[in-house]
């Protein structure tokens, strides 16, 4: 598919999330499947551990002067760290410990996040995570719903609109889009083609709903992409369908700088798009396929000339943020000065 029927792919997934349909072809049911039975495998085999999820839950950046931040992590298995062996070695204990560092505040992170869950899980979700007044919101979501046949457009569709509702309770949201399902060692040809190309359309669509909602959202194909194609076995965990330690670390890597430019917490002299590293302005269908075929793109809404939409829609600001070197990930202190709960009251 050309870089035009990409685009209107992706419009007309996101249109169909809006207004309902999106159906599911014979080619699409048939990776349906194949995904349903590799999720099973992977749920049977890491279900062997004795403890599969670490709860990052605490707070992080003890001692340090600075204010304090709640960060909320929501999602499913891909948020909570499914497989690790340490809560150090979880994206929530990476993303709060960096956010500590960049800021030199505490920084307060709660997980609503829950192994299984799907994009309709996302209500329950937000409605404990606002009880906490979050700054920032991270969520990943969106596999479980295909492994559990959900119209992608509906998946689109309650996504919109749970970063819509964070949105509009002053929470800046980041979305990490879905990955490139392609990579998966266990789908055979030429089903893995088909996962590569639908996931592509979907986190297209994601971003489309994501940033029409008021968030920001950041491309996920590194995370089972061309690093995870080149070292399956280091960044795969022992399932071969959830990332290992160090592919979540990747994913947080990824995730990391997009969250401190939600806080404002990024340095000066990267406010500025940089055209020299692809970084620009462009109309939103056109960005989220670019961002879906290249990982760890930023997308987020910008105005031109003091208007948020031109002729072909909303303007959208494309980013490549670097990926600093990550501070060591810590353990949460599970209190401070009191009940956890407090953290909410600061703010």
């Amino acid at each position: 598919m050309g870089a035009v029927g990409k685009v209107a792919a992706a419009r007309k997934l996101a249109a169909a999330a809006a207004y309902g349909g999106g159906g599911i072809s014979l080619l699409g049911a048939s990776l349906y499947g194949v995904l349903v039975t590799e999720a099973k495998l992977a749920r049977r085999t890491i279900g062997e551990l004795e403890d599969p999820v670490r709860d990052a839950t605490g707070w992080y950046g003890k001692g340090r002067p600075g204010p304090a931040l709640n960060l909320a992590l929501l999602g499913d298995s891909s948020a909570t760290g499914y497989g690790v062996d340490t809560v150090e070695q979880t994206p929530g204990a990476h993303l709060a410990s960096g956010l500590a560092e960049a800021t030199d505040g505490r920084v307060y992170l709660r997980e609503f996040c829950a192994v299984g869950a799907q994009t309709s899980d996302l209500t329950e979700q937000i409605d404990r995570a606002l009880e906490i007044r979050p700054v920032v919101a991270v969520i990943l979501v969106g596999t479980n719903d295909v492994t559990h046949r959900v119209r992608p457009s509906e998946s689109v569709r309650l996504l919109e609109q749970g970063v819509r509702r964070l949105r509009d309770a002053g929470v800046e949201v980041v979305v990490g889009t879905c990955p490139d399902l392609g990579t998966i060692e266990p789908i055979p040809p030429p089903l893995r083609q088909v996962a590569r190309s639908w996931s592509r359309r979907l986190a297209a669509a994601q971003t489309i709903a994501v940033v029409e909602a008021g968030g920001r959202t950041v491309s996920l194909g590194s995370i089972l992409g061309p690093e995870f194609a080149a070292s399956p076995t280091v960044l795969f965990g022992p399932d071969q369908f959830h990332p290992s330690a160090a592919g979540y670390a990747s994913l947080a890597s990824v995730l990391l700088p997009s969250v401190l430019a939600a806080v404002g917490a990024i340095p000066a002299e990267e406010i500025e798009p940089e055209a020299f590293r692809g970084e620009g302005v462009l109309p939103i269908s056109y960005a989220a396929v670019e961002a879906a075929r290249t990982p760890g793109t930023e997308i987020d809404g910008t105005e031109v000339g003091g208007s948020k939409r031109g002729v072909r829609g909303r303007w959208v600001l494309l980013r490549h943020r670097r990926r600093e070197p990550e501070p060591p990930s810590e353990a949460p202190e599970r209190t401070e000065d009191g009940d956890p709960a407090l953290a909410g009251a600061e703010m």
